[in-house]
């Protein structure tokens, strides 16, 4: 008899100077000021990222002739703590269309002080993805995966000097 082990999840964190709420409100409001627009799977340049905030919301990308590409899902937002989200992109990195083979991310948000905010990502059940999962993981995992997107979203409060 085997045992199937789960993956271990991909974790990245980084901190920001920035209140709790603020740091929660710019994640949400202004996903698409740092999500890299090379990051596409439209068939034409994305005009905006649009993250809509509520369970049953989804995050997608719209394109300049106004097609979108919906790729996660809202399944928990409780602000300004934590977001649950799909990651509904297949190892082909096509949208995937059965949930069953979707993965999820969770974003929390610590309050280290009152003007500092520690910002955790943690992609679990991988697996999920069936054959070829090994490659979503070492894609959100790599550097142009998730710490792209929390060193660029860490870069917004730098230029806003908040």
């Amino acid at each position: 008899m085997s045992t199937h082990l789960a993956p271990a999840p991909v974790r990245h964190s980084i901190v920001v100077h920035a209140p709790i709420a603020h740091a929660f409100k710019v994640f949400t409001e202004e996903f698409g000021s740092f999500k890299p627009r090379e990051h596409n799977m439209l068939a034409v340049p994305i005009a905006e990222t649009v993250f809509e905030p509520r369970v049953g919301g989804h995050i997608y990308d719209r394109g300049v002739d106004g097609s979108e590409c919906r790729w996660a899902r809202l399944l928990a937002y409780e602000p300004p703590n934590r977001v649950l989200l799909s990651w509904d992109i297949s190892p082909q990195w096509q949208v995937e269309a059965d949930h069953d083979k979707t993965s999820e991310w969770e974003v929390r948000f610590t309050a280290e002080t009152e003007n500092r905010t520690r910002v955790e990502i943690e992609h679990r059940n991988l697996e999920r993805h069936g054959e070829g999962w090994e490659g979503v993981r070492d894609g959100v995992a790599g550097d142009q995966g998730w710490p792209l997107y929390l060193q660029r979203f860490h870069d917004l409060f730098s230029r806003q000097g908040a």
